[in-house]
């Protein structure tokens, strides 16, 4: 709402001249007008470098990587038949969501796009917690086993922008980064929901500020202090910091749920039995006059929660996340104030400590993070979630993990304004070369002018920039080797965002036989980013190899396994020269250097010694999975119908389905490492085929670095 005016007596005949005078010479006007010229419903308000009430209006159709849902053999306690397949996976209502990406645009996406009708047809969203990094020590490393040893690792690219652009200018680079997404969580928030945001000393002050502007100050609830009594904390010239706040707003005064929550004591104790009468607390009395009296073996809750922080050594709970907490604090968030089967998310989900608890308690959710391994994790933890309330006979939800992939690249090339069909084309056509120009730069080639096929050149090598928006296939690397055999070359490098599955290693072995070396390597999502282009910090992966076979059993010919049986990687992150030269006296450091980790010490003398933590292709998989009948289930996307009368009110947009040409990954079985067990299944469970025929097996390969790879598997059941 804009701000009115105030009548103009309210300057002086000089603020009056000073004014004309700064507007005429283009000068930004002192803070003091500001009070003067305008009425404000703030009566505090907090102000920062770089503020702004403009939000992200992207939307962007969600890619669905995966479906996961531990079959049953019978149908959940609380859902009908109808909604399980003859193999026990859900058929139908709310899938739980696990999305990777920019919360920016997810929130934008999720508030405007195709699933904001599935999130209102759900109830509504009733509930968010997050537990944004507010800590401006805090970053996206952690520790990782691997060969029996752990090892750190350092926040991949994309993190350390994120953090760059969370903590770059300090509490002013976080409020802008909060202020925004917090708007846009406000406007996704059903009118009856509620927000609690965890935060600590570092800018709880200035969160109370920024809630109260953005959610009213008359609609706050609460202010928890979450006093974690077991942590060890250094000497230091101040009292030991052992609480965090979660601050907690509601939608809408006098709508939300809210069901009090009580702790249960040591052992029973003995109190005086009152009741309020006209706002003051009675002693109750019997009817002599002698006060009464009742033993209570439970407490009501206040603001103030005595609880243990985790530590490490639990390892039932403890994931290695810095800022993981603990799942009894989000439990008591969670029955507090959202019912069973209510729609509760976390946008800041770390290790997916809201999404475990949502589902223990029979909540729907929806859960983000930018960071690939949070998601990679969070993933894993659902799982064993999943397979425990299996077990217990309990109902649970299938989710599925999103991502914006492809659309967020169209999004970068999209085009707007009203252009004629030539003129938007010559516009895109510019916007493109604009993209590759930007690639090629961040792969450190030279761009070729005068070429019709190749778009640069690096170290002898030519360099070919794949589609865009479609993943590279056989047609465009066999044209790769033909335009190679007409320049003579033998040395060509191909930059792709993806590659069709099942493409490698087969062409790349043609390639070699006529006398061609062909490198196909990933683009990664940092090219967005121009400063890290700029610094050349951009990183682009070789492709890694994954080899499985069927095993088809001998007495069922309906019946397969699928044996894992190699694991290629060939990544190189940081030269192992630089890395021991620059280590100081008495450091470790672990690099990747051509498909193997490489741990580097240098002792008190400066004395370097190397060794290698991966011995077996084995020790590169994190996790693995199969989808039995990969083709059986097409990636349906639902996009907005361009209707300039329906203008962009979600509420009244019609979205249309397309076919993406894709398909989903049905997780029918997985085998993974966690912190208590680190065995890892090669040979999955047998699956029994409904008939005879042709199926197509796809493997997904989840490194110890998060990044996936899939392979299809061509089996006939006959």
């Amino acid at each position: 709402m804009a701000r009115q005016p105030k009548q103009i007596y309210d300057l002086t005949d000089a603020e009056k001249r000073d004014l004309i005078q700064l507007i005429q010479q283009g000068k930004a006007l002192p803070e003091k007008y500001r009070f003067i010229l305008f009425e404000d419903k703030h009566e505090v308000e907090l102000v920062w470098n770089g503020k702004t009430r403009e939000v992200c209006t992207t939307v962007l159709p969600f890619q669905t990587l995966e479906h996961v849902d531990e079959p049953r053999k019978a149908a959940p306690l609380t859902m009908t038949d109808d909604w399980i397949d003859p193999r026990g996976r859900q058929l139908k209502g709310w899938t739980n969501k696990l999305i990777w990406g920019d919360n920016k645009l997810i929130l934008s996406s999720l508030k405007s796009g195709a699933l904001r009708r599935q999130i209102e047809d759900a109830g509504g969203l009733k509930l968010i917690y997050i537990d944004p990094p507010f800590d401006v020590g805090a970053d996206f490393s952690m520790d990782i086993e691997i060969g029996g040893e752990t090892f750190h690792k350092e926040p991949n690219l994309l993190e350390q922008i994120a953090y760059r652009d969370t903590w770059g200018r300090g509490a002013d680079s976080f409020i802008s980064m909060i202020y925004e997404r917090l708007i846009l969580m406000r406007d996704l928030l059903a009118p009856d929901g509620m927000i609690y945001v965890h935060c600590d000393w570092h800018v709880g002050f200035a969160l109370r500020s920024v809630m109260n502007e953005i959610f009213g100050s008359e609609n706050f609830v609460n202010e928890i202090t979450w006093h974690y009594y077991n942590k060890m904390a250094p000497e230091s010239a101040c009292f030991p910091r052992a609480s965090d706040r979660i601050l907690s707003y509601c939608k809408t005064r006098g709508s939300y749920f809210f069901e009090q929550q009580y702790e249960k004591l040591d052992q029973p104790v003995k109190r005086l039995k009152r009741q309020f009468v006209g706002g003051r607390a009675i002693n109750v009395r019997d009817e002599n006059g002698n006060v009464q009296y009742i033993e209570l073996d439970k407490k009501r809750l206040d603001d103030v929660w005595r609880m243990s922080m985790l530590q490490p050594a639990d390892k039932t709970e403890y994931l290695a996340y810095r800022t993981q907490k603990p799942e009894a604090l989000v439990k008591r968030i969670l029955r507090a104030s959202s019912k069973e089967d209510d729609l509760v998310a976390d946008f800041f989900c770390g290790s997916g400590t809201a999404a475990a608890v949502a589902e223990k308690l029979g909540r729907k959710w929806i859960c983000t993070d930018l960071g690939k391994f949070a998601v990679h994790t969070t993933r894993k933890r659902l799982i064993q979630v999943q397979r425990g309330l299996k077990d217990g006979g309990k109902p649970f939800r299938a989710f599925e993990v999103l991502n914006l992939g492809r659309y967020e690249r169209q999004a970068y090339l999209n085009v707007g304004g009203r252009l004629s069909g030539k003129q938007k084309e010559e516009a895109l056509a510019a916007k493109e070369r604009d993209f590759r120009d930007l690639i090629l730069r961040a792969y450190k080639a030279q761009p070729l002018e005068d070429d019709g096929f190749f778009h640069g050149k690096n170290a002898g090598r030519l360099v070919v920039v794949g589609p865009i928006n479609l993943p590279v296939g056989r047609l465009f690397v066999e044209e790769v080797i033909t335009e190679c055999r007409k320049r003579g070359a033998t040395r060509a490098d191909i930059l792709a965002f993806e590659f069709e599955m099942g493409l490698f290693p087969a062409v790349l072995d043609e390639a070699k036989r006529k006398g061609i070396d062909l490198a196909p390597k990933y683009i990664p999502a940092e090219v967005f980013d121009k400063r890290a282009v700029d610094k050349g910090q951009v990183v682009f992966h070789d492709i890694s190899f994954v080899e499985a076979t069927p095993r088809y059993d001998k007495k069922d010919k309906l019946t397969l396994s699928i044996e894992l049986t190699d694991f290629s990687v060939y990544y190189t992150q940081g030269a192992a020269e630089a890395a021991a030269a620059d280590l100081k006296n008495g450091k470790t450091q672990v690099v990747c250097e051509q498909g193997q980790l490489i741990k580097i010490t240098k002792d008190k003398d400066g004395i370097v010694t190397r060794e290698t933590l991966t011995k077996e292709w084995t020790d590169w998989v994190d996790y693995w999975a199969v989808d039995f009948d990969y083709e059986s289930r097409k990636e349906i996307i639902r996009v907005p119908v361009e209707n300039e009368e329906l203008g962009t009110d979600p509420s009244k947009m019609e979205f249309e389905e397309k076919w993406t040409g894709g398909y989903i990954f049905e997780n029918e079985w997985q085998s993974f490492r966690t912190r208590k067990n680190r065995d890892l299944e090669l040979i999955s469970a047998p699956h029994t085929y409904p008939q005879k025929g042709r199926y197509t097996v796809a493997v997904k390969v989840i490194d110890i670095f998060g990044n996936d790879t899939m392979i299809l598997v061509p089996v006939n059941i006959v």
